[in-house]
């Protein structure tokens, strides 16, 4: 009897000693107001902590409860593996798993099970959080986004693409499914390669050769060379975007509590755009202002060199560069050998006194084209009046011939005009008051 009570209070001892871990986890970089703050959002994600045991998750969202069906008290503390099943793919897990070794970023469409055993796919965005002060990953942030309609791919080693018969209700692929089959065996060993394993202990874990042929070397040998299949679900666009706008909220939530606490964190390892990539755009702002159909850009005059913090579509589409190329960076890398200085010094001066300043001015793409831009840059205002951010809309002007420009020069003006307004609009009515800095 005596023996059994010593047990029993050992393993409460342990249970409050691992819960205030994750407590600790928390509360230390981001203080104790950051769970109130992250249960505003909809959005379905965990967060980890790659330096307690096994990897632990630290934070569900009430999203992420109700997708998987799991409560809050049977998730902390446990390693994310066990959103895993017999027909969860092993490349994309040992993807996952090799994001994490190397403390970047990665996003896949993995096949995920709840706890009363369904399936569900969704596009995974993880984001490591960097300890500006520690200089190492404290965090990684797993945000699950379910894929709205699925469209089914299948490969396999040997053929690299099996044919795929897919209708709404049920998708199926030609060949015989092996891979389930060679799942379930690998999940009864311990030699299993999962998502959240501590990355020190990755070699431990993974029978991969990593210096003879990257990752992937253990299917080439194992007993399936050339009968596994890997069934994908296909994420959309607009899946993958509102991913990336719940990364970028959820980031900046983390980003603003930890200067709370004296201890600054960044998405990657500490850079002059990182404090750009996390400002404070709320997903209402960056909502409102994907609606704008114009190729434009909003700069922070807060912060150092006056980087991009938003970039639409159709100007990464003018300019060719993707939106990580162009967030976080000074206006001034569109700028080429033939573009004007004078043109440079009169928006500097404009941007100086807090005025609008309208200039043709050549420019130049990713890859290396130039066009000439009918440029507009404008203060925008918070509802104090003060200065938020500048906004530049571009309109390439390069095909239209002198006497047209003018012509047009009213429309286009005109639309240009518009998208200021409407970028004023968004910002006073969901920023609301001065962005704290």
């Amino acid at each position: 009897m005596g023996c059994e009570l010593l047990v029993k209070e050992s393993r409460m001892s342990t249970e409050s000693s691992s819960s205030q871990l994750l407590e600790e986890s928390l509360n230390k970089p981001y203080s104790n107001s950051i769970r109130e703050a992250l249960a505003q959002y909809e959005y379905n994600f965990v967060i980890t902590d790659p330096c307690l045991l096994d990897h632990p998750i630290v934070y569900a969202s009430e999203g992420f409860l109700k997708v998987t069906g799991y409560s809050r008290g049977e998730v902390l503390g446990r390693n994310s593996r066990f959103l895993q099943g017999p027909e969860t793919d092993r490349r994309t897990v040992l993807e996952i798993r090799e994001a994490i070794r190397q403390e970047k970023s990665c996003q896949v469409s993995i096949l995920n099970y709840r706890k009363d055993g369904t399936t569900f796919w969704n596009f995974f965005h993880l984001a490591p959080v960097f300890s500006k002060e520690e200089g190492r990953v404290i965090h990684f942030l797993g945000l699950q986004t379910p894929i709205s309609q699925c469209s089914r791919v299948c490969r396999s080693a040997a053929t690299n693409m099996f044919a795929c018969s897919t209708n709404r209700n049920h998708p199926t692929c030609v060949g015989k499914d092996l891979f389930s089959q060679h799942a379930s065996s690998a999940n009864s060993s311990n030699n299993l390669i999962y998502f959240g394993s501590c990355r020190r202990e990755f070699f431990r874990d993974c029978p991969v050769d990593m210096g003879h042929g990257g990752i992937y070397n253990s299917f080439a040998e194992d007993g399936n060379k050339g009968i596994e299949e890997k069934h994908t679900c296909e994420a959309k666009e607009s899946d993958k975007q509102k991913a990336l706008t719940g990364v970028t909220d959820i980031l900046s939530e983390l980003a603003h509590f930890s200067k709370l606490t004296g201890k600054t964190v960044l998405n990657r390892r500490c850079e002059s755009a990182d404090l750009a990539r996390l400002t404070p755009i709320s997903s209402s702002l960056s909502i409102a202002l994907s609606r704008i159909q114009q190729s434009f850009v909003l700069a922070d005059p807060h912060l150092h060199d006056m980087p991009i913090v938003y970039a639409s579509n159709l100007f990464l589409q003018l300019t060719g560069y993707s939106r990580d190329e162009v967030l976080g960076k000074n206006c001034r890398f569109l700028q080429g050998q033939g573009t004007n200085q004078e043109d440079i010094i009169k928006i500097r001066q404009s941007n100086e006194v807090e005025q609008p300043c309208t200039v043709h001015i050549l420019n130049y793409r990713k890859d290396g084209s130039p066009f000439w831009n009918h440029l507009h840059t404008a203060p925008v205002r918070n509802a104090t009046g003060k200065v938020a951010f500048y906004v530049g809309v571009q309109l390439d002007v390069t095909d239209i011939e002198e006497d047209k420009q003018k012509d047009n020069g009213m429309t286009s003006n005109m639309k240009q005009l518009g998208a200021v307004g409407a970028v004023r609009v968004a910002v006073r009515s969901l920023l609301g008051v001065e962005p704290s800095r």
